[in-house]
């Protein structure tokens, strides 16, 4: 716990018993018991939202691939797969437009 021993634990209590005084000590380590039950709170609710926001950026990822279909072209070409890219750089800013196949002016047939 932060390199304090027993021994220097009880020094700082005795003093904090001495300077604060036996009446408002109780009421202070309650409050101090709250403020940090409010901390690791609020640092697990903000763990759980980054654990969201990557999951959602892992499904996108996902969805963007298999759409465009460049899922199986990662994986042949042994690009990295969704979710292993660069930070902040969306799957759909690095897509091509789908190539479109090679057709005569005039259509199909066409003259």
């Amino acid at each position: 716990m932060f390199g304090i021993g027993m021994p220097e634990l009880i020094v700082i209590l005795l003093v904090a018993l001495i300077v604060i005084g036996p009446k408002k000590l109780p009421d202070l380590a309650r409050a101090l018991g709250k403020g940090l039950a409010e901390f690791r709170k609020a640092t697990q609710d903000l763990k759980g939202e980054l654990n969201i926001r990557t999951e959602i950026e892992e499904v996108k990822s996902d969805l963007v691939d298999s759409v465009t279909g460049r899922a199986a072209e990662r994986v042949s070409s042994g690009e990295p797969q969704a979710g292993t890219g660069s930070p902040g750089v969306s799957a759909a800013t690095d897509t091509a437009p789908p190539a479109r196949p090679n057709v005569p002016p005039g259509g199909p047939g066409g003259s």
